[in-house]
């Protein structure tokens, strides 16, 4: 790996840790950019190739990542919406959703005492968040009606 390729990984790790630390805050691509010192498009492209998700992605994923933990706890849904930062009810609605493929109400609904009874850092891995995808045996039907 060249050094200009080091320098790149590190000034990413520090926008990382800066999502990962202030996901509460009012953050967007260009503040996170400007903590790597990279243009906002560049650093968007290297953020995704080094870690699979563009930044949005990975700071909506912290936000719903620390709502469930709320929400385990007990929280209302709209103030665990805004505790994590977000500024709209229904997008953080959709994007919960959508990486856990249960509303929020409902997550927040279901029994979680195996979650609670389990060390936290183990707690933390089985409850991480990721996008639902449908199989590919549920989107064949579809394929074969078309």
């Amino acid at each position: 790996m060249s050094p200009e390729e080091l320098a790149t990984l590190t000034q990413l790790r520090r926008a990382r840790d800066l999502i990962d630390r202030e996901y509460a805050k009012p953050l967007d691509v260009p503040t996170i950019a400007a903590r790597a010192f990279m243009s906002p498009a560049h650093f968007s492209r290297q953020f995704r190739a080094a870690y699979g998700e563009t930044p949005y992605s990975y700071l909506m994923t912290r936000r719903v990542e620390r709502a469930m933990a709320l929400l385990r706890g007990g929280m209302s849904v709209t103030d665990a919406c805004m505790a994590v930062g977000c500024t709209s009810l229904g997008s953080f609605s959709t994007r919960f959703t959508e990486l856990l493929g249960e509303t929020p109400t409902a997550y927040r609904a279901r029994e979680h005492a195996a979650v609670a009874a389990m060390p936290s850092c183990e707690a933390k891995q089985v409850t991480k968040p990721t996008r639902k995808k449908p199989s590919s045996f549920e989107e064949a039907p579809k394929a074969a009606a078309s």
